[in-house]
């Protein structure tokens, strides 16, 4: 949620609360539509602590937007990029931590993640059912045909949409390994990802590639490393460099499972070279990778055998 929004739902919702519902709908659609492109405060932000004690408080209010409205496509994108985020960042990322002395800890951490990127998924496709009805029962029939369906006309959230989708599934398969349901359901995040790649590759400069980087290295499955290769360039390339999430994505996804400890180490160094304010949009998307790497780089011997 960019900051000129967040203020205006801020005060719409203190002054129009005794209003009727059309002039309160009105005002909600008016917040969501601003949401629908550029950067969030958050994205902007290099603090990860500060966005970490900010997040639940974002993520209760535009769900109580979304009450007004339900079928906004910015509030929901917003919704889902918001539980997607504190999914990934903060409780996955802390059970990644604490499994190495307490796995019973760990484990429940982790139920709590995967949760939260079911819901992050959710509003993905309550999203996407805007403009394409039916695209929930849809994708869980036949992936590749429903996803056809989406840009066609092209929506000005299509591609936010089928990142978000993508990224939650995946955030949600990784943190329940066990079940195989959602095994089941990695046909999905292939199509998913491939439509996104298809309407704009460049999106958002380079993180569908970034994201392929790591799903196709992470992928249960025929491992396809000149597949992964070629994202991880084309990643670097569209980002022009300032993104440090690519190389954080390769050191772990190939160096590591190919026990290249001189290609791992040299992908953390450039990952952690990229300056936070070479891409303003993207501090704190380069905050959380560069404190990735550090993490990574501190399980090097834990990491490989030599």
């Amino acid at each position: 949620m960019s900051l000129r929004c967040l203020l205006l739902a801020l005060v719409l919702s203190l002054g129009l609360a005794a209003s009727g519902c059309s002039v309160r709908r009105l005002a909600v659609d008016a917040i969501g539509d601003g949401l629908v492109s550029g950067p969030s405060v958050y994205e902007t932000d290099g603090d990860i602590q500060l966005v970490g004690e900010a997040l639940p408080f974002s993520i209760k209010f535009v769900e109580t937007l979304i009450a007004q409205s339900p079928q906004n496509l910015g509030l929901l994108l917003a919704a889902s990029r918001a539980y997607l985020l504190y999914a990934y960042a903060y409780v996955q990322y802390e059970a990644e931590q604490v499994v190495e002395h307490d796995v019973g800890r760990a484990r429940e951490i982790g139920v709590r993640a995967h949760k939260l990127f079911i819901r992050a998924f959710d509003y993905a496709l309550r999203g996407l059912e805007v403009d394409h009805p039916g695209f929930r029962k849809a994708l869980a029939a036949a992936p590749e045909k429903a996803v056809a369906t989406v840009g066609n006309p092209r929506s000005v959230a299509d591609v936010d949409l089928l990142y978000a989708a993508a990224a939650a599934l995946a955030g949600a398969i990784g943190t329940a390994k066990q079940d195989a349901t959602m095994l089941a359901r990695l046909a999905e995040v292939d199509a998913l990802i491939t439509r996104a790649l298809a309407l704009d590759e460049s999106w958002n400069a380079g993180a569908l590639h970034e994201f392929a980087t790591t799903w196709y290295a992470a992928r249960p499955g025929i491992r396809d490393r000149e597949k992964i290769q070629w994202h991880y360039a084309r990643a670097v390339a569209l980002s022009e460099g300032k993104r440090a999430g690519p190389h954080v994505a390769y050191a772990e996804g190939v160096a590591i499972a190919d026990q290249n400890r001189k290609e791992f180490e040299a992908s953390l160094n450039r990952a952690l070279a990229v300056d936070l304010d070479a891409d303003p949009n993207s501090r704190l998307l380069n905050a959380l990778a560069q404190r990735r790497a550090h993490w990574l780089r501190s399980r090097t011997k834990e990491l490989f055998l030599e």
